[in-house]
């Protein structure tokens, strides 16, 4: 006889080394037998597929899908994430931004948003915040682009963009306000859109977050996994999205943008174009992403970064983060 499983009898898997972001659409996510399960109606008969919630971060509902109440408090119970979002992980409303179901809990550290909230009202030390996630960002960059055989045999070779990447580090530390250091950060991100489609025989390229071709589709899709990641860093360390470094006051969900920032020019980016070359299917794309972020220890890469800013104290330089 199948028996309920408890919240209590799950296996804690810490969210920085979870592997799994669920993507689905045309289904409905029940739970069943102490189980959460998604269904998907066939012709002749249904499926039932299960979703090992203790080692899954987020999960993003698309179109066509429903989700019950019973489902909704055991991924609360396992700290997970839902989010409906349209299809393609694209917004639903307004293409803005998915609206984050985040898990209640009281037991989540205080540590990290007190150490938070202790600098953000310093209009300087919040620019200094945001250039350190700057250099976080090229650091990641260089990393991967350095280590990962498979980018650098698709041409994304770091040598090729060493001088432009030193000329942004070193203009990062010049800048005077968040405005300017978002144009920074669009010039650079404008120069590896252009190198990304050198390299993959994609001339002509031109981001538009409407456009219908696959290079445009993959990078809305991908950006999205990553933002997914940033609401779970963000939720798990405690920290309101609204209390955003780069981003601005104005939008509600902005940290968790300024969180995926660290690592969608390094993956998401080079990711989007090679299948994009390769005609691949959203669905491969989506894996594909999946698998790189966790091959590069995205999650923890998150935490790390947005725990040493929040519990910085010596605000004299702008590049002690981790790399």
């Amino acid at each position: 006889m199948n028996q309920a499983i408890t919240s209590a009898d799950l296996k804690t898997i810490l969210h920085s080394k979870r592997a799994n972001i669920y993507y689905l659409e045309h289904c409905r996510v029940m739970q069943k037998d102490g189980r959460v399960l998604y269904l998907t109606e066939a012709e002749k008969e249904n499926h039932y597929y299960n979703i090992p919630i203790a080692n899954t971060t987020c999960i993003l509902l698309a179109t066509g899908t429903s989700i019950t109440q019973a489902a909704m408090r055991m991924l609360a119970s396992a700290g997970v994430l839902v989010g409906f979002c349209g299809g393609g992980g694209t917004p639903l409303l307004m293409a803005t931004e998915i609206q984050w179901l985040c898990p209640q809990s009281e037991y989540r550290p205080t540590e990290y948003v007190q150490g938070w909230l202790s600098w953000w009202f310093n209009d300087s030390k919040r620019l200094q915040a945001a250039k350190l996630f700057q250099h976080a960002r090229l650091d990641f960059l260089t990393h991967v682009w350095q280590k990962d055989r498979e980018l650098k045999a698709e041409g994304f070779n770091i040598a090729h963009l060493t001088s432009s990447l030193d000329e942004q580090r070193a203009q990062i530390s010049l800048q005077n306000s968040t405005m300017n250091l978002l144009q920074l950060e669009a010039r650079l991100t404008k120069q590896l859109y252009k190198f990304a489609a050198t390299q993959t025989k994609q001339m002509g390229f031109s981001r538009n977050h409407e456009g219908l071709d696959k290079a445009n589709a993959f990078l809305n899709h991908g950006n999205y996994l990553a933002y997914g990641l940033g609401a779970t860093t963000a939720w798990v360390l405690g920290i309101p999205h609204g209390f955003a470094v780069m981003h601005g006051k104005t939008r509600r969900g902005a940290l968790v943008f300024d969180i995926a920032d660290l690592i969608k020019d390094a993956l998401v980016l080079p990711t989007a174009f090679i299948c994009a070359k390769e005609n691949a299917s959203e669905q491969a794309f989506r894996q594909q992403c999946l698998q790189i972020f966790t091959k590069h220890n995205v999650l923890d890469y998150m935490f790390d970064v947005v725990k040493a800013v929040a519990l910085k104290t010596d605000w004299t330089g702008d590049k002690d983060v981790p790399t």
